[in-house]
């Protein structure tokens, strides 16, 4: 391996670490055992990562750092976007910042400030909480960003996202088309663009297939596993249950099959499920998701992609870019009897 391309993904490896233990120690993060930092600090000097990161530094003055903030490290969703970023980061020469804000407003901020002071020479921000105000503090300053997945938050500014819309009529559809008629839906966070549009593309396709809505049907989750599974039992202990569930993500329908099987439900026999997103796991549970595939390692590497292009040509105007999604059946849905 070339000293001059190593990447924070090859320490990792040759620690054998996760990618955000050798950022923590990178940053000086603290929760971090003596022991793993260790590691990845002699995997740096193995490697000869330190010396290429100050070489860098040295060329126009640029840190040739891209800041990358995510609100969490829990699910394979970030994973899969942050392969994506590195990989097209890696090749152009650049290395990632990570940081995660746990969810919290006020640390969202603060990293975007620091981020913005020297430390890196572009931002990308995966779903970020209220990004308004410091939005418009980034564009004032010119400071190049690029936002992923969060529609309906920033009209002027770069981004890329998917068709959720869409991915959302789909999987009410394709229900439908099975024969589905009480089909439950559980939102994510409901202050982010791409949960409010997967909710817009359910209530689309049932009214376009002559179904009223009904809105004891529809709960509001927080795309995590728990929250499917309280949204789930809060369906199934309705009177006149729904005889399917569509999750805004897959991590929630995990949570919806854990639910259904504890009310000794089968699925498909006794309730179809269909997620969102399409993560590794998604495949591997059992039985397999049916679900919708966001294209996320494409949309970090897209993202990345145009953060680099706004860094070498800071004139040119903001672009946003909508992937498609795409329909995924597998064996958690099935014809109702």
């Amino acid at each position: 391996m070339s000293r001059t391309n190593v990447t924070i993904v090859d320490v990792a490896k040759e620690a054998g670490v996760s990618f955000a233990t050798v950022s923590r120690v990178l940053n000086d993060g603290a929760n971090v055992k003596p022991e793993k930092r260790a590691r990845v600090l002699r995997a740096i000097k193995r490697l000869g990562y330190t010396t290429n990161l100050q070489a860098r530094s040295l060329r126009g003055g640029r840190s040739h750092l891209i800041g990358l903030l995510v609100r969490d490290l829990g699910t394979a969703y970030i994973g899969e976007i942050m392969r994506g970023v590195d990989s097209e980061l890696a090749e152009n020469k650049y290395d990632v910042m990570l940081y995660t804000t746990h969810r919290h407003q006020a640390k969202e901020n603060e990293y975007v400030t620091a981020l913005t002071r020297g430390m890196t020479d572009g931002l990308l921000l995966v779903l970020p909480r209220h990004p308004e105000g410091y939005l418009k503090s980034l564009r004032q300053k010119k400071f190049p960003y690029v936002v992923i997945d969060h529609q309906g938050i920033d009209d002027r500014g770069p981004a890329v996202g998917a068709t959720n819309r869409a991915g959302g009529y789909d999987a009410t559809r394709y229900l439908l088309a099975l024969g589905h008629r009480r089909i439950g839906f559980i939102t994510g966070s409901m202050d982010l663009g791409c949960s409010r549009e997967r909710l817009d593309g359910y209530r689309a396709a049932l009214r376009d297939h002559g179904v009223a809505a009904d809105a004891e049907l529809v709960r509001e989750g927080n795309f995590q596993q728990p929250g499917g599974y309280a949204a789930a039992i809060e369906l199934m202990n309705l009177q006149d249950p729904p005889t399917a569930i569509f999750a805004s993500n897959d991590v929630m329908a995990f949570g919806v099959m854990e639910a259904a099987r504890e009310r000794g439900k089968k699925i498909p026999d006794d309730i179809s499920i269909i997620g969102f997103d399409d993560i590794p796991q998604a495949a591997q549970v059992h039985p397999p998701l049916t679900t919708i595939r966001q294209p996320l390692e494409e949309m970090g590497h897209r993202a990345a992609q145009m953060l680099l292009e706004i860094i070498e040509h800071p004139e040119q105007a903001a672009e946003k870019i909508e992937l498609p999604t795409e329909l995924v059946m597998r064996e958690s849905t099935r014809v109702l009897r």
